[in-house]
């Protein structure tokens, strides 16, 4: 499992004192709220990173505005753009049951309720509706399953193993008769 998690994108400078525009990658952008500090992967050496201090925060048309402590300037917080923002596994909230967060789901085996392997889950398209999984690298090649409690019936993070139930989604698989 990854130590840090996404949860944020630098897209750019906003205003002349150093505050940032960030795009969230989190299903609440309102869970920069509970945040003081973010980390930021340290170019030279990237297994050490840069701790930052987030001193305000606000949100205007889905997007975060963050104001970070030592960086007063647009020219102190340029070089963040296009830059990810990162928090420790720690800081992760709580997950309700049933919930999980895509990147411990990523590279996941998957195989039906039967033991058929259907590949690695490779990507997560989150749809609104219900995310769907893309499993790849099976013998039925690409797999698209949804995300549904009755289709995805067991899933063990520690062992990376995904089971899904196919019978009533008839057609999923492309070899079907």
């Amino acid at each position: 499992m990854l130590e840090y998690l996404s949860v944020g994108i630098v897209l750019r400078p906003q205003g002349l004192k150093g505050e940032i525009k960030v795009k969230a990658l989190t299903d609440d952008p309102k869970r920069f709220d509970t945040l003081q500090k973010l980390f930021l992967q340290n170019k030279g050496t990237p297994s050490l990173p840069v701790e930052l201090q987030i001193c305000s925060r606000r949100y205007d048309k889905g997007f975060v505005y963050l104001k970070l402590s030592g960086y007063e300037t647009i020219e102190s917080v340029e070089p963040l753009r296009n830059q990810e923002l990162w928090i420790s596994r720690d800081m992760v909230r709580k997950l309700p049951k049933f919930t999980y967060l895509i990147p411990d789901l990523i590279n996941c085996r998957v195989e039906t309720i039967d033991g058929e392997y259907l590949g690695k889950l490779s990507q997560v398209f989150e749809t609104g509706a219900n995310d769907v999984y893309v499993i790849r690298g099976g013998p039925r090649g690409e797999v698209l399953i949804p995300a549904l409690k009755k289709v995805v019936t067991h899933v063990d993070i520690p062992n990376q193993l995904i089971r899904v139930d196919l019978t009533d989604m008839e057609g999923l698989l492309l070899d079907e008769d």
